[in-house]
């Protein structure tokens, strides 16, 4: 096995641990960033994402992901982040979010009006009046027409930086949507009940 077969397996292993499935970007960002610099990176930021993710919880951390994603154009990263946030809200609710991660995750075409009009409608019809004036921050800050004026908002700046590059490599490599980027993605009988639930919406 070489060096870089070790680094994509190691990496694909840690994120067994937390998300259940080695995501298919892996072997993607250590081919663009080099075997060392690509380990170097995994290192560096993804406890710098479970930060974030612990300081504004894993709704606006996912919400957050999904709206940078369909700025930056890419349908991997916000079918991730759509999808858990959709396992999240069942979790929580009891009820299916108003519209399924595939139907986000293909607004990434979309121009940036209609991405903001798309979530905040989709959010406000979930109950989640707050995120979605939130998510209007997110997209100005993803756009660079607004700047951080606090702590976390210098964290999703962070953020913005680290799905950005993200994005990048997805869509030059045309990376496949594969599964939640979340713990909860390990919740079996969580993603039993949803899928039949959406099978039951589709019928």
């Amino acid at each position: 096995m070489t060096g870089r077969q070790l680094v994509v397996a190691a990496l694909g292993g840690i994120c067994r641990v937390m998300w259940g499935f080695p995501p298919r970007m892996i072997p993607y960002i250590v081919a663009w960033r080099g075997t060392a610099r690509g380990l170097l990176w995994f290192m560096v930021n993804m406890p710098c994402y479970l930060w974030v993710l612990y300081a504004i919880g894993p709704v606006r951390t996912h919400l957050a992901c999904i709206v940078i994603s369909l700025y930056n154009g890419c349908r991997y990263c916000a079918y991730g982040h759509a999808y858990a946030l959709e396992l999240i809200y069942l979790r929580d609710h009891d009820r299916l979010f108003p519209v399924d991660a595939r139907t986000i995750a293909g607004w990434y075409e979309l121009e940036t009006r209609r991405i903001a009009a798309q979530v905040r409608v989709v959010l406000q019809e979930a109950g989640m009046h707050v995120e979605a004036m939130w998510s209007d921050r997110i997209l100005g800050l993803a756009s660079g027409e607004q700047y951080p004026i606090d702590r976390d908002e210098a964290r999703l700046m962070h953020l913005v930086r680290i799905v950005g590059l993200m994005n990048t490599v997805a869509i030059a490599n045309s990376v496949e949507p594969d599964e939640a980027h979340d713990t909860v993605n390990k919740n079996r009988p969580l993603k039993l009940r949803y899928a039949q639930l959406r099978a039951l919406g589709a019928a």
